[in-house]
């Protein structure tokens, strides 16, 4: 199957502490309960951000306004430790590229290698679901439109992980969930470089991650204000975020691809969402 890119070519609490760089965020909150997986998850406060770019390729205009309502996302990436202790508990088969090194050198990365149904039956089995397209750009880029998590600065290797251009392993081509960050603190005197707004991880590069939504390249100038979910129906499914091997312009907040939900390749992982009782 073809790949499709158009890019132009419940119980526990956690409070986090927010850096913002730029504009002020509002803050995340305590998180709704921590799914079966135990994955620590952040709150998302509700409201409108800016969604898309007038200077991004044609999928990603109109830029426009949305409200969401509050909502709970993961803050890394599901690991591979994470993803084969729902093997282990539901028999689901582990993705055709896994191998035993897999497991045992790189717990600690992305799992890659999903397709939809892997992604989608994940977050059911943690008691999650995964964002809809625009729960997961407003995590990524928070209300003051940044062009990347961190800002509108270009990225550099040691802030995301993108570009690499050649597979060698998940230990290798991969970064850890929860790092990549530090030559941020040796470049511009901190340490918080590379998250987003409300303290996600890796929302550029690392593993691009599949959404709820389904792929529709003209939906933005159809969508609607509020809590928007996509197409009712369609033949692929948004991916968002970029992975290891995209360059800049493909780990944009806006950047829009999409796939068969069958599809399956080493750059896609996934994080998962949830909603928050009585919100």
């Amino acid at each position: 199957m073809k790949r499709v890119r158009n890019i132009g070519r419940a119980a526990g609490f956690i409070v986090v502490a927010v850096l913002t760089m730029g504009a002020e965020q509002p803050p995340a909150g305590p998180s709704a309960s921590l799914g079966k997986d135990g994955a620590p998850i952040l709150l998302i406060p509700e409201g409108p951000f800016t969604m898309g770019s007038n200077d991004g390729f044609g999928n990603e205009r109109p830029e426009h306004k949305v409200w969401l309502p509050s909502y709970a996302i993961d803050q890394y990436e599901v690991t591979i430790g994470l993803y084969v202790k729902f093997m282990q508990a539901t028999g689901h088969k582990p993705p055709p590229t896994w191998d035993e090194d897999s497991v045992t050198a790189a717990p600690d990365r992305p799992a890659v290698g999903l397709n939809w149904h892997d992604a989608d039956a994940y977050c059911k089995w943690a008691g999650k679901r995964l964002p809809t397209e625009a729960e997961w750009e407003k995590a990524a880029r928070g209300t003051d439109a940044r062009r990347y998590p961190w800002g509108h600065m270009q990225p550099f290797v040691d802030i995301a992980n993108y570009n690499r251009g050649m597979w060698v392993s998940d230990a290798i081509t991969l970064v850890p969930v929860h790092s990549g960050l530090e030559g941020m603190s040796v470049r511009h005197g901190t340490k918080e470089g590379g998250k987003s707004p409300y303290g996600l991880f890796q929302m550029a590069g690392n593993a691009a991650e599949w959404v709820a939504d389904w792929y529709d390249r003209e939906y933005y100038q159809k969508s609607p204000e509020k809590n928007p979910t996509g197409p009712k129906e369609g033949e692929r499914h948004v991916i968002r975020g970029g992975s290891w091997n995209d360059p800049p312009v493909g780990v944009r907040t806006t950047a829009r691809v999409s796939a068969e939900p069958d599809y399956r390749d080493r750059t896609l992982g996934v994080r998962c969402a949830k909603d928050v009782p009585g919100k």
